[in-house]
């Protein structure tokens, strides 16, 4: 039998709905893994599992929210030898997993996890610090991470908004930055940043057209508008056209991206949909192709060129 390792964060909205374990570890078996789960207790914790699991392990199995992901891709960047990953949703949001075609019942997402195939998986990182699909700056970001768990687990996605009304009242706030972009420097005011390997943020589906998980490159998209109803006007637009056609973004693709404000922002950066707390003013993000993961076959091939 080959060894599975599922690790599975308690808190994540849909982990309790789990029928019976063994139906979970039954589906396992039929498709020749021995499983074990180990439960996270804290945060990072997915992150020192994923480093300290015995290299003949062959399958790891991120049940969780996009966070409980970016946990185990650290701490997988971080062995000497790499596993393979994969992500069974459990989270509120889970656009990574949209965006790779699972649905909303675990057991199927299991089943298509299980008959899916293996990729080579681009990685982003901020400086030294990876994130699987979103990097971003702005005002109301915050709701991503300061939205209260119990909320989100009363509501679901809606808890979101209901904390993002809330932040409704708040001045937008701009920032003038200097930024390079495969070495020609430019610079500007802007108010949101959005660094992406994604095709889906904030539960916004195709964002961008034609995102390749495999390309060795990442999205940039700079957005400057300038009073709330332009906030609304680009959030609509973007749910009907591709992002670098929307007025007030700046886009581009790239595969190294420098960034240095010269105001310094008033919120944190949100990873995957958590806080990146760092007081610096200047950053860099890269890509490298460092992972391997088995993803559903639904969108393999529109998201990958091999």
């Amino acid at each position: 039998m080959k060894k599975c390792i599922i690790i599975m964060n308690p808190e994540s909205g849909k982990v309790k709905s789990l029928s019976t374990k063994n139906e979970f570890y039954d589906a396992l078996r039929k498709h020749g893994y021995d499983a074990e789960i180990k439960y996270t207790k804290g945060p990072k914790d997915a992150t020192k599992i994923v480093e300290e699991l015995a290299d003949d392990i062959d399958l790891v199995i991120s049940a969780g929210g996009d966070g409980t992901l970016n946990e185990v891709v650290t701490g997988n960047l971080r062995r000497e030898k790499k596993l393979v990953l994969a992500n069974l949703p459990m989270g509120t949001t889970n656009d990574v997993a949209n965006m790779y075609g699972y649905t909303k019942d675990y057991q199927k997402n299991l089943e298509l996890l299980l008959n899916g195939v293996r990729k080579k998986v681009d990685v982003c990182y901020i400086d030294n610090t990876p994130f699987v699909y979103v990097a971003c700056l702005g005002d109301y970001i915050d709701m991503a991470y300061n939205t209260p768990r119990n909320l989100k687990k009363k509501y679901g996605k809606i808890a979101y908004i209901l904390y993002g009304l809330k932040q409704l009242q708040n001045k937008i706030h701009k920032y003038r930055i200097k930024y390079k972009v495969d070495g020609v420097e430019y610079e500007g005011e802007y108010s949101f940043f959005f660094i992406t390997n994604s095709s889906r943020v904030a539960g916004v589906d195709d964002i961008y057209y034609d995102v390749k998980m495999d390309d060795n490159m990442f999205e940039v998209a700079l957005a400057n508008p300038k009073t709330k109803p332009d906030i609304l006007r680009m959030l609509v637009q973007v749910t009907m056209k591709d992002v670098k056609e929307v007025p007030g973004i700046t886009y581009f693709q790239t595969n190294h991206f420098e960034i240095e404000f010269l105001d310094k922002p008033k919120t944190s950066w949100c990873i995957d949909g958590e806080e990146y707390k760092t007081n610096k003013l200047k950053y860099e993000f890269k890509v490298e192709q460092r992972m391997k993961m088995l993803i559903p076959k639904t969108n393999a091939k529109k998201l990958f060129n091999k």
